[in-house]
C-alpha cells in the first residue's frame, strides 16, 4: 500500500484535474476513478500520481457531456476505443442540435407566423402510390390517438418521404420529384389518403401535381383534383424514433427471406407462438430466431433459451409490413429480445418499416 507521504489529497487532485472536490467525491460513488486509499478513521481520500492523467481525462469527458457509463468506459480503455466513443459522442451530440434547431424554428413560427409560402411537386402516380402502399399500413385506427391518424409528406428538395406510425410499428418510403419551393412538413389525414390513392392507379403517365400551402392542399391527379386541409398535430421526430430504434445496430444480424415462404409460415395454423399477458389479455406471440445456417426461423416456447437473437414479434403486424414492402425479398434485421425488427427492402434503402418488440 503506498505511503500517504506519496500520495494526492483529493484537493491537490481537484487543482490537478481541473474536477471539483464534490465531483471527484461523485465519481468515487459511482466507480468512475475511485482513490488509491481511504483513510479508514477519517474518511480522507488519498491518490497517486498514476491517477492524475485519467482525472483529466474525465473532467474533459464530463465538459463535452459525456454520458458517465460511457466516461467510466473510456477511463478504463485503450486509447482506440476512447477514440470510437468521442466519435460516438460527437454524433450524438450533432443529432441533438438538428433536433434542437429544428424545434427552435418551430417556436420561432410560433411567435412570428409568415404568411405561407406555397410549394408544388409533380411527382409520378407510379412512384406516390408505391410509397402511399409502403406506409399506409402503419397509420393508427385507434379513435383515441388522432394525432397519428394520417400519413406525414416531408417534402423534401428532390424528393417527398411519407412516414406513419401507430406507435407499435413506423413506416418510412420515399418518392423523387421535381420541387418548387421551400421544404415543408404536412401531415395529411388519412381520409384524404385513401381518397387520392385509387385516383393514382387511373393517371397513367401523367405527374401529380401535390401543392402545399400552410395547412392547405390540393392534389391534382390526371383530370382529377382532391383538396383538404392538414391535421393540425406536430407529428413525432421521427428521425429520432428512427436513432432510437434501428441508429448503429452494428450486432444486428440481417437475414435474407423469401416473401412469400415467411407468409406462408406466419398464416399456418399450426406455427409456432408464445403465450403472454398483455393488458390483462392473452396474446398469442410470434418469436424470431435464425437456425444453424443463418436463416430465419419461428422458435416454439421450448427454444426460446437457445437462441440470443430472439425477437417477439405480433404476427399479424409482420404480415401486413410483408405485404406493404411490395417486394419478393426482404431482409429482416434481429438485434435481440428488446430492439425492435426492421423489415427492409435489399433494392431500396428508403423503402422500410420497423416493428416495436414484444417482451418475452
Amino acid at each position: 500500500m503506498p505511503s500517504v507521504s506519496h500520495l494526492h489529497s483529493i484537493g491537490e487532485l481537484a487543482r490537478a484535474s481541473g474536477l471539483t472536490v464534490s465531483a471527484l467525491r461523485f465519481y468515487d460513488s459511482a466507480g468512475v476513478l475511485e482513490p488509491a486509499l481511504v483513510d479508514p478513521v477519517t474518511g480522507y481520500r488519498w491518490y497517486t500520481d498514476e491517477q492524475v492523467a485519467p482525472a483529466r481525462l474525465v473532467a474533459g469527458l464530463r465538459r463535452i457531456g459525456m454520458p458517465v457509463p460511457q466516461i467510466a468506459t473510456a477511463v478504463r480503455a485503450e486509447p482506440a476505443v476512447v477514440h470510437q466513443l468521442l466519435d460516438t459522442h460527437l454524433r450524438r451530440l450533432a443529432d441533438g442540435l438538428d433536433d434542437a434547431r429544428r424545434e427552435v424554428d418551430r417556436l420561432r413560427a410560433l411567435l412570428d407566423p409568415t404568411p405561407p409560402t406555397a410549394t408544388t411537386l409533380l411527382v409520378s402516380p407510379a412512384a406516390l402510390a408505391a410509397a402511399l402502399d409502403a406506409v399506409r399500413f402503419a397509420v393508427t385506427v385507434d379513435p383515441e390517438m388522432p394525432m397519428l391518424a394520417g400519413v406525414l409528406f416531408d417534402v423534401e428538395t428532390d424528393g417527398v418521404r411519407l412516414v406513419a406510425t401507430d406507435r407499435y410499428r413506423l413506416a418510412l418510403a420515399r418518392a423523387a420529384a421535381d420541387v418548387d419551393g421551400p421544404p415543408v412538413r404536412v401531415f395529411v389525414p388519412v381520409a384524404l389518403v385513401d381518397q387520392l390513392r385509387p385516383l393514382l392507379d387511373a393517371a397513367d403517365t401523367w405527374p401529380v401535381r401535390l401543392t402545399v400551402a400552410g395547412a392547405d392542399l390540393r392534389v391534382r391527379v390526371a383530370e382529377g383534383t382532391v383538396t383538404g386541409t392538414a391535421l393540425p398535430y406536430d407529428f413525432p421526430d421521427y428521425r429520432r424514433l428512427l436513432r432510437k430504434a434501428v441508429g448503429e445496430r452494428s450486432t444486428a444480424r440481417r437475414i435474407p427471406v423469401d416473401v412469400a415462404s415467411l407468409r406462408a409460415a406466419l398464416a399456418d395454423p399450426a406455427a409456432p407462438t408464445v403465450a403472454r399477458d398483455h393488458d390483462g389479455t392473452t396474446r398469442a406471440v410470434t418469436v424470431l430466431g435464425v437456425d444453424d445456417r443463418g436463416g430465419l426461423r419461428l422458435l416454439p416456447a421450448a427454444d426460446l433459451g437457445t437462441d440470443a437473437l430472439r425477437v417477439g414479434v405480433d404476427g399479424g403486424y409482420l404480415l401486413d409490413a410483408l405485404n406493404a414492402a411490395g417486394a419478393p425479398q426482404l431482409v429482416l434485421e434481429l438485434d435481440g429480445p428488446i430492439a425492435p425488427l426492421a423489415v427492409r427492402r435489399p433494392d431500396d434503402a428508403d423503402t422500410y418499416s420497423v416493428l416495436m418488440p414484444i417482451r418475452l
